[in-house]
């Protein structure tokens, strides 16, 4: 599901907005992990997004090594669900950077320790830090003079 929501959400991106910067983020080699041009045969998400894949049994403690490499970054773990993760860094001249990294397998495939995992990482184009505009307030019933 949260491949879904991925897709969904960077494909309304790309149509509403001008193309992203690349993802301003180092990426550390992890033995057992490959990058993954097709993004696990999701063409869709291979303009979206920079993929990579490893094992199932290997996909926690790749997580767990990104983790730690994107916080000695500046980046912070901000939001997230069980394979997903929002990073956020503020920028020097204010505002914030951010990225999200999904997990997900093939689906066509039993789970299993040695079956592919994939890991896809894409930017968030804009400020993410910027406030949210205020929800327009209904206006007030007029009043009848008595």
């Amino acid at each position: 599901m949260s491949v879904s929501i991925l897709m969904a959400a960077l494909a309304v991106q790309t149509a509403a907005a001008p193309p992203r910067p690349a993802l301003d983020v180092e990426i550390p080699a992890v033995e057992g992990v490959a990058a993954d041009p097709t993004c696990g045969g999701r063409p869709a998400m291979t303009t979206l997004a920079t993929c990579f894949v490893t094992t199932q049994a290997g996909a926690a403690a790749l997580a767990d090594a990104w983790n730690a490499a994107f916080a000695q970054q500046g980046w912070i773990a901000a939001d997230g669900d069980d394979n997903r993760v929002v990073y956020v860094r503020r920028r020097p001249e204010g505002g914030c950077d951010g990225f999200q990294l999904v997990a997900f397998d093939d689906g066509r495939q039993v789970a299993a320790p040695a079956a592919p995992a994939y890991i896809a990482l894409a930017t968030i184009p804009g400020d993410v830090c910027a406030a949210q505009p205020a929800a327009p307030t209904p206006p007030a019933a007029p009043t009848t003079p008595q």
